[in-house]
């Protein structure tokens, strides 16, 4: 029987409720930093909420580039997929550990290979721990699923689409990095990568959406606002940028409860654009433009 998700977003409440239902798959898609230990699927085989299978975003991820976890080709997500135990029928409630970090990158995924019966779990495993929630080191039964993949090229940008776009300004570029790695005031991780921004970019840090003490995703409202403040027109299409592909997601999560779905995911992000080349590269704060 097929579980019907109360929206794009689901509680604790609602997930501890239906944790045991046939047809619904959990999955942890946390994810850390390179360099930064215990690694995520440690944390994972440590503790988890039961049923939760791991999704790997390193692993389930294009091999064929240097770039770190850009999109698998359809094909191959089918297998990913499948190995997950999810089919096309199947109900999926994704979380990590923070509460909106990367669960997004795994919600924006799925649905770019056509699988819209996914929510993420508000507050993630953060707010579960915190109510005293079980978890568990058990990892669960998987029985292979049977899924095909039906690829959406609209929710990804590429950097010659993205170098086209500063000429014609057709949508408008969010970065979910922190302000400081923005404006170039620090700088990036990743060794031999540029500080600063694609020009004419706007900055909103993807925490910036969550409440810092629980976890929780802002109401509406309080969506619309930090994007409006941040210099964004909620009526023209967007692309979101960060790092490399993962948080950007966060971004595109919080617009689409927001209403707004005409935005895509730069996925090369931060760590193509700021490679040595000829990509433009601005620094200092976003310029907003003449006030409206």
């Amino acid at each position: 029987m097929s579980i019907s998700l109360p929206g794009s977003l689901v509680s604790t409440e609602w997930l501890a409720t239906h944790l045991d239902d046939a047809g619904l798959v959990i999955l942890d898609g946390s994810f850390k930093l390179p360099g930064v230990t215990p690694i995520a699927a440690d944390d994972f085989a440590a503790r988890h909420i039961p049923g939760a299978r791991f999704f790997d975003i390193d692993a389930i991820a294009d091999h064929e580039t240097t770039l770190p976890h850009m999109l698998p080709s359809a094909e191959a997500f089918e297998r990913y997929a499948a190995d997950l135990g999810i089919s096309n029928d199947s109900t999926v409630v994704v979380y990590d550990t923070p509460g909106l970090m990367s669960a997004g990158r795994v919600w924006w995924t799925l649905r770019t290979f056509g699988h819209d019966k996914v929510a993420v779990l508000d507050g993630g495993l953060r707010k579960w721990l915190a109510e005293g929630r079980p978890v568990t080191d058990a990892l669960p039964p998987v029985s292979p699923g049977h899924f095909n993949a039906s690829f959406n090229a609209g929710s990804v940008r590429s950097k010659a689409q993205v170098l086209g776009n500063i000429g014609t300004q057709a949508e408008q570029v969010i970065d979910a990095r922190s302000a400081a790695r923005f404006t170039a005031e620090e700088k990036e991780a990743r060794p031999g990568l540029r500080s600063g921004h694609i020009p004419g970019s706007l900055n909103l840090p993807f925490n910036a959406l969550t409440n810092p003490q629980t976890g929780e995703i802002l109401d509406t409202a309080k969506i619309r606002a930090a994007f409006e403040t941040a210099g964004l027109d909620l009526s023209k299409p967007v692309i979101a940028s960060c790092g490399s592909g993962v948080t950007a997601a966060a971004l595109a999560f919080g617009l689409h409860l927001a209403g707004k779905d005409d935005v895509a995911i730069y996925d090369g992000a931060w760590t193509e654009w700021g490679q040595p080349g000829d990509t433009p590269v601005d620094t200092g704060p976003a310029f907003h433009g003449e006030p409206k």
